[in-house]
């Protein structure tokens, strides 16, 4: 993990907590940010892995606006982004040729078709995110690497845009505070399209699917510098202290 480590500094800490507050207001600046943070986290867990992004068919599950594509492209990788929802990229104005519309719960692709697969702050929106993972390794080749990873529900932004104390009241008084204050409702909706998801389930589904044959190679905190990557280690702190969990399995 010599290049993950690298790449996990405080500096790169420091400029993606400043990003966020940018995700309703300018996307653009957030998501632009986020996917060459994306694209160079990714490129490091395969050059760890002896994987190289150069030549790699890459899949990204639920990749959003289509803010990735040209940060994988400019690494050599052959993007495909599979995206639910088209209005995000027609609102962005953005066209991305290799852009397949599905449901991450149910591929459109064959057994074994790319060399990396992952997903991206996506895992917290749908019921059901292990379906989707056990998706993501099924259309991954043997060897390959699937990476996920999403926000922590307890961690200081698992209540996304309505705050960062109101969701440990409740998901639903976070969701109702911010209809109140700003008359409509907030775009991740509690219970909709937002769940509580906690760091131990994302654990406990690697562990499972590493004893079906798949291998569990890394899991840390995506925006910790390396050297606090040990709140991982500590159950109930790493719910509060994780913001966002990276899985990354070896199919």
């Amino acid at each position: 993990m010599k290049r993950t480590r690298a790449l996990a500094t405080l500096r790169r800490s420091w400029r993606l907590l400043r990003s966020f507050r940018f995700e309703q207001t300018a996307p653009a600046v957030f998501y632009g940010g986020l996917a060459e943070d994306t694209a160079a986290l990714v490129d490091a867990l395969s050059r760890d892995h002896s994987l190289s992004l150069t030549g790699a068919r890459v899949l990204d599950v639920g990749g959003g606006p289509g803010y990735f594509a040209s940060a994988f492209a400019q690494r050599g990788a052959s993007y495909v982004g599979l995206e639910p929802d088209v209005g995000e990229m027609a609102a962005a104005g953005i066209e991305v040729a290799q852009a397949v519309r599905g449901n991450g719960t149910s591929l459109p692709f064959a057994d074994d078709t790319f060399d990396i697969t992952y997903s991206s702050n996506v895992a917290e929106h749908i019921p059901n995110p292990w379906d989707m993972g056990e998706e993501m390794l099924r259309v991954t080749k043997p060897g390959g690497l699937v990476i996920v990873s999403y926000t922590v529900w307890l961690g200081p932004f698992g209540g996304h845009e309505t705050g960062l104390w109101e969701h440990y009241v409740g998901g639903e008084f976070a969701r109702d505070r911010y209809t109140r204050r700003h008359g409509h409702p907030p775009k991740n909706v509690f219970g909709t399209s937002l769940f509580a998801l906690s760091a131990r389930e994302g654990l406990d589904w690697a562990r499972r699917e590493s004893s079906r044959g798949s291998e569990l190679v890394a899991a840390f905190p995506r925006y910790h510098p390396w050297w606090a990557w040990w709140v991982l280690k500590v159950p109930v702190l790493r719910e509060f202290l994780t913001s966002n969990l990276v899985l990354v399995l070896r199919a």
